[in-house]
């Protein structure tokens, strides 16, 4: 008579190995992440912290001061004559504000153009925008006038058949 050994060897569980090699992994990933955090600058106060603050105290300056009459600001584009026309109002022609328009764009800082703030007698000012290129613009004024400062910034959308930025000559000039 044979006799055979009928019990079969137990097939090893892995789960037991796959939980701990899933802790391993875990613990791993969260070591390198934290050394990672840990070596980065967390530098919250820039070395010209003192000066950042009195430029961006003097920007809420100009905001303020023209708050006061903001609504005799004006900036219109028109996009059929491809221009835009500045006006500031009167209480700021005599003396003559000094200042300059900066044209930003915010998706391309090498197509910013300054143009100085050469107002005609009624405080108005044209600009070509044909030397723009079509998209989204900032169109920033800032002006000394009287020993006080003033800022103006309105959005607008040059159409994509503009090309290029001219000085129109001045309403009445010769």
């Amino acid at each position: 008579m044979i006799l055979m050994n009928t019990s079969a060897v137990p097939a090893r569980n892995l789960w037991p190995y796959a939980i701990i090699c899933w802790f391993v992994i875990f613990a791993s990933a969260l070591a390198a992440w934290t050394c990672f955090a840990m070596r980065q600058k967390t530098d919250l106060v820039g070395i010209d912290y003192y000066e950042q603050e009195v430029r961006f105290q003097r920007q809420l300056d100009r905001l303020n001061r023209t708050a006061a009459f903001r609504g005799e600001v004006l900036l219109q584009h028109d996009a059929s004559l491809h221009e835009i026309t500045l006006q500031l109002p009167a209480g700021h022609l005599s003396p003559p504000p000094v200042g300059q328009i900066h044209f930003y764009r915010p998706s391309n800082a090498g197509l910013d153009v300054n143009v100085p703030l050469v107002l005609d007698a009624a405080g108005h000012q044209r600009l070509g925008t044909s030397a723009l290129r079509g998209g989204l613009w900032k169109v920033r004024v800032q002006w000394k006038q009287a020993g006080a400062e003033y800022f103006f910034e309105q959005l607008i959308v040059v159409d994509e058949s503009s090309a290029g930025l001219t000085a129109l000559p001045a309403a009445g000039a010769n």
